[in-house]
């Protein structure tokens, strides 16, 4: 990407916070957004100015929600500016005790998982509830010598914590070039090299096969998206699955049993939901 890539910045000011927060950055993920700051009172939304438009938030049906008191204000931001953005705002993160995840500038922790995050405009900090979950499932399972896959892998930070906690080979793949990018940087800083990071979308998996599928994206690409996911997946595969509502998960649960996944656990933080499946 040139490094005179200009962002569309929407600062949101909302009452009360949430659920109005939760849901505007699931809406606005949808029709394009790729990055979001989470403030005090409100939140920091960001698109490309290639991709944005003047009626851009008119299927963003929760502003015009009478229960919430939703303002904003834009402004364009040019790609260099979003380090000092993010320095300004981005807080390390402790996941379970023994995970870390912090940027470059952030002291150092004693903790078993050190994972450096350079975030740019890339989704997957840890602070988001459905990244921080997918870290906690992540901690949870047994990934020596595991083959992992990361869809809408952003930062790279799930793909990150899998190569440190013992899996043999990660392929980490987002349909964002900023996040591809992003991510061989992260990969990189950390110190990692068995993992292979690719542009593209879910039409790249062809015949290679995993023990662990991580899926963080949105509702609609998972359930688009899951019948692939099944076909690339070895007996007794985990499949972890994040990005949507709690009202969701019957019909992602429905989907994944079509396609012979056994539903085992989810986690739950602020009706966002992560879900773990078996083949």
């Amino acid at each position: 990407m040139s490094s005179d890539t200009t962002y569309i910045e929407y600062s949101f000011r909302i009452k009360p916070l949430q659920p109005a927060a939760d849901i505007l950055i699931a809406q606005l993920g949808e029709v394009g957004f790729e990055s979001f700051v989470e403030e005090d009172e409100g939140i920091l939304a960001y698109i490309q100015k290639k991709e944005w438009s003047e009626t851009i938030l008119d299927m963003v049906t929760v502003l015009s929600n009478r229960n919430f008191q939703i303002d904003f204000e834009r402004k364009e931001i040019a790609q260099e500016n979003w380090n000092a953005t993010w320095e300004q705002s981005f807080q390390p993160i402790l996941v379970d005790r023994i995970c870390m995840v912090r940027a470059p500038f952030h002291e150092k922790k004693d903790v078993l998982y050190d994972i450096i995050i350079e975030p740019k405009m890339s989704f997957g900090t840890g602070h988001h509830e459905t990244t921080h979950m997918m870290l906690q499932h992540l901690l949870d399972l047994d990934l020596e010598r595991r083959v992992v896959l990361d869809m809408g892998s952003g930062t790279g930070v799930l793909a990150i914590l899998a190569g440190m906690r013992g899996a043999l080979k990660i392929d980490a793949i987002d349909i964002d070039n900023w996040c591809y990018l992003n991510a061989l940087e992260n990969v990189a800083r950390n110190g990692l090299d068995n993992i292979t990071v690719k542009e593209g979308d879910a039409s790249l998996l062809g015949d290679e096969k995993y023990d662990i599928i991580i899926a963080n994206i949105n509702r609609n690409v998972l359930l688009e998206d899951l019948p692939i996911y099944a076909k690339c997946m070895n007996p007794e595969a985990i499949l972890l699955l994040s990005g949507f509502y709690k009202e969701d998960l019957e019909l992602i649960s429905k989907k994944c049993t079509a396609e012979g996944l056994k539903f085992e656990k989810n986690l739950e933080k602020n009706n966002w939901v992560a879900s773990k499946y078996v083949f």
